[in-house]
């Protein structure tokens, strides 16, 4: 089964070709010969009832600094023209991405969209994940600092970070003593207009954050993402180091809970984020990472895993 596939992506020219999992699953498409196309969120366009991306056909290889290959500037009728939509643009989940999701809703029915837009917009990663409380830390979601206060009072050493945040970016550690909390919210609050994520902090955290995959519902893999020296935060982009793991049972459990709910939603690629082997603290639907890492540790093929779900859903829909 040869598909067109259109990607729509960050510009592939400050892509890490060693570790990025868009461009893993590029490779595996062209390996399986599909037809790749590429496109920024910015470049689509709806008219008249249908939705247009300006692409351009493109061939990938793993060699950094010559990663790819810019074909023929072609208009995509994303409805008609092309098989499967990957949407996988970085955060942040704002108004323009959140504006993508609606128009790639427009060729549903016609054009298979991974991860399902709706879905994606329907499930900010610090806010669905509220749904599974039950497996979380302690978690309080606010502007104001007496909540935070109070907070803080009740569980002794807690995290603050943006509720849409990303990539481990501004996640903060306050303790006891309360020093630069009022601070802390006050300039999150000028920054921010939504409120902010407060955690009681898990002291497990220096052991890692384990990135934990799940394609089609089930579990493909994980990474343990352990934290730079005088660290918090474990996320590879910020010098996590990976390490080889497996999942408790409590994981187990988790994955088992969450993975029916992602496969009847069409999350298809998803990465969920668990500390100390139980407390979880994201659902990542927007772009996910680490597969990369994962096939390295398991020596598995996880874009491979991907693009067996996508073409089996592909001919669950032409035998419908």
């Amino acid at each position: 089964m040869s598909l067109r596939v259109a990607v729509q992506m960050d510009p592939l020219e400050k892509i890490n070709v060693s570790g990025d999992s868009t461009f893993a699953i590029m490779l595996s498409a062209q390996v399986r010969g599909h037809r790749l196309f590429h496109y920024l969120a910015g470049d689509l366009t709806y008219q008249d009832g249908r939705l247009f991306a300006g692409a351009h056909d493109v061939t990938v290889r793993p060699v950094a600094g010559d990663h790819f290959r810019l074909g023929e500037f072609v208009i995509l009728d994303l409805g008609k023209d092309v098989d499967v939509v990957l949407m996988r643009q970085d955060p942040p989940f704002d108004l323009g991405y959140i504006t993508a999701t609606h128009l790639l809703e427009r060729i549903k029915g016609e054009t298979l969209v991974v991860n399902d837009p709706a879905a994606v917009r329907d499930a900010p990663e610090k806010v669905w994940v509220l749904d599974f409380a039950e497996y979380m830390p302690p978690t309080m979601i606010t502007r104001s600092l007496g909540a935070a206060r109070d907070f803080l009072a009740e569980h002794g050493d807690i995290v603050v970070k943006p509720l849409h945040g990303f990539a481990g970016g501004s996640v903060f550690r306050v303790g006891s003593d309360g020093r630069n909390l009022a601070s802390l919210m006050e300039l999150f609050n000028l920054t921010y207009r939504e409120p902010h994520v407060l955690q009681k902090f898990i002291p497990e955290i220096s052991s890692g954050d384990k990135r934990i995959v799940i394609v089609d519902g089930e579990v493909a893999g994980a990474v343990n993402r352990i934290p730079g020296e005088g660290e918090i935060r474990s996320n590879l982009a910020v010098g996590g180091k990976a390490a080889k793991t497996e999942l408790t049972p409590r994981e187990e459990e988790i994955c088992a809970v969450l993975g029916p709910e992602l496969k009847r939603r069409g999350l298809l690629f998803v990465g969920i984020d668990v500390i100390g082997g139980q407390w979880l603290t994201e659902i990542n639907v927007t772009s996910p990472t680490g597969i990369v890492a994962v096939d390295k540790f398991n020596g598995t093929d996880t874009p491979g895993r991907i693009w067996d779900a996508i073409e089996a859903r592909l001919e669950a829909r032409r035998t419908a």
